[in-house]
C-alpha cells in the first residue's frame, strides 16, 4: 500500500504518533481540496482525544412524537435505524452522522459502550452528545458541538446509514477518512487518503528542520525561502 505504512491500523497508529490534523489539511489544501475540514465549532469533548478511522456515515432526521402509526415503518421505531447502524459498525470505523438538529443529543454513554465492543475509532456527529462523564471514563473519541442531555428518542431518528451524507458542504462517503484532534476535523476522501498522508508525513520531516533552524537563530523569512514551509 504505501512506503510507510500496510494497512489501516499502522497508519492510523503512525498518525497519531507523528501527525497532526492541520498538517494534512496543509497537504489537501496543495492538492486542490481545500474545502475539507467541518464546522470550527465541531471538536473533541476532550482536546487530548484524537479521532481517525474510516467513515461510517448516518443520515438522521428530526421526528415529533408517533401518536399513532405513520405511513413508514421507521416512524414506528424509536430511534429509527439508530441500533442497527451502531450494531453494524465495524473496526477503525467512525460513526459520523448528519441531518438532525440541535434540539436532542445524538450521541452518548451506552452507544460508546456498543462502540468501543464493535472495534469503532469514534464518533462525530453534527450536533451535541450526552453522557459526558461515561464517555471520558470510556476514553472513547467523540467530537460534537458540546453537551445536552435531552434525549433523542422522541425527537430525532436515524434513517438510513452507510450512505453519502453533506455536513457544512461537505460530502462524505463510507471509506473517506474522518481525521479530528483539538483543531478541528479533516475528511479525507478515500481517493485522496494515500497522497495526503505521505505529504503529510514528508511535510512533517519538513516542519522539524524548519523547527531546528528557527531554534538556530534562523529568521523566517531565510526559512521559508530554504524550506518553502512555515
Amino acid at each position: 500500500m504505501s512506503q510507510f505504512w500496510s494497512d489501516d491500523d499502522m497508519l492510523f497508529s503512525l498518525a497519531k504518533e507523528k501527525l497532526f490534523v492541520a498538517l494534512v489539511g496543509d497537504v489537501l489544501d496543495t492538492m486542490g481540496l481545500q474545502h475539507q475540514f467541518l464546522h470550527p465549532q465541531l471538536k473533541p469533548i476532550d482536546p487530548d482525544m484524537v479521532i481517525i478511522g474510516r467513515a461510517m456515515p448516518v443520515l438522521e432526521a428530526d421526528y415529533f412524537q408517533q401518536q399513532g402509526p405513520g405511513h413508514n415503518e421507521i416512524s414506528e421505531k424509536p430511534f429509527g435505524l439508530m441500533f442497527h447502524a451502531l450494531d453494524d459498525l465495524k473496526k477503525n470505523e467512525v460513526y459520523i452522522c448528519a441531518g438532525g438538529s440541535l434540539r436532542y443529543a445524538q450521541w452518548g454513554g451506552l452507544m460508546s459502550t456498543r462502540a468501543l465492543q464493535c472495534g469503532a475509532a469514534g464518533a462525530v456527529v453534527h450536533g451535541y452528545h450526552r453522557d459526558t462523564n461515561e464517555i471520558l471514563r470510556l476514553n472513547y473519541p467523540v467530537a460534537s458541538f458540546g453537551s445536552y442531555a435531552q434525549d433523542q428518542g422522541p425527537r430525532g431518528k436515524v434513517v438510513d446509514w452507510r450512505v453519502p451524507i453533506e455536513l457544512d458542504g461537505i460530502r462524505v462517503t463510507p471509506g473517506d477518512v474522518i481525521y479530528g484532534d483539538r483543531d478541528g476535523i479533516l475528511v479525507i476522501p478515500a481517493h485522496a487518503v494515500d497522497d495526503a498522508f505521505h505529504g503529510a508525513f514528508e511535510k512533517a520531516k519538513g516542519e522539524n528542520a524548519v523547527l531546528t533552524a528557527l531554534q538556530q537563530g534562523m529568521t523566517t523569512v531565510e526559512a521559508f525561502d530554504k524550506f518553502g514551509i512555515m
